[in-house]
């Protein structure tokens, strides 16, 4: 009897515990995310826009999310928001070139390639912003993504020392379920964030890059 006491008082502690990093974790993205999500036509102008990677189908081409997110980089770009495009997506191997996928996207809707910045090396949210500042040198963006990922995503990127604001894709919802299941992930994908920034985790580093810093001192 002893011993199952002792076990179900652990396993409340344990559970508590876990609510209350969960509920923390929310409420940092929650404040640090406030009145910095826009519309396109009202986010105010940012040097650069960090567009994040949401996969590629089999055929090597922007997932319909993804391509979501490149339509609104491509707007911004249009509207004199952003000057420089950075996109930052997965090339862990030879066959999978996220980036490239993206910049042959947004060329092809009219986009001028000497505007458009690679990164390779962005795996998630944490190493998309972390890069974007360490190895670029972006201090100021505007964060693209889906909606009900922006809050996230603008959140690492401030606390990475990204001064960001963000406009996200709702066109997206259409796909019903795999939304539904994208914002029911984000609750736990905050603890994770969180936990990354606690620890300044590295992401892939290397040489910095002056890919932005060359486009932004070239005239349109």
């Amino acid at each position: 009897m002893r011993w199952r006491r002792t076990a179900l008082a652990l396993f409340i502690g344990a559970a508590a515990s876990g609510l209350g990093i969960l509920a923390g974790s929310n409420i940092w993205v929650a404040r640090a995310s406030a009145d910095r999500m826009y519309a396109v036509a009202d986010v105010p102008a940012k040097p650069v826009a960090l567009v994040l990677g949401a996969g590629l189908t089999p055929a090597g081409e922007p997932t319909p999310y993804l391509a979501f997110r490149l339509d609104l980089a491509k707007q911004l770009y249009d509207a004199r928001k952003v000057e420089v495009l950075l996109i930052s997506g997965d090339n862990r191997t030879h066959a999978y070139d996220e980036p490239t996928a993206m910049m042959d996207y947004l060329v092809a809707q009219g986009v001028p390639a000497t505007r458009i910045v690679r990164d390779f090396a962005g795996r998630d949210t944490y190493d998309s912003c972390a890069r974007a500042t360490r190895i670029f040198g972006v201090t100021e963006a505007i964060v693209v993504t889906q909606e009900y990922h922006l809050p996230r995503a603008v959140a690492t990127c401030r606390a990475v020392g990204v001064d960001a604001v963000g406009v996200g894709d709702t066109r997206g919802q259409q796909y019903g379920a795999t939304w539904s299941q994208g914002r029911l992930r984000e609750r736990a994908a905050v603890v994770k964030a969180s936990w990354d920034i606690s620890i300044r985790r590295d992401p892939v580093l290397g040489a910095q890059e002056s890919g932005v810093r060359d486009a932004l001192s070239t005239p349109r």
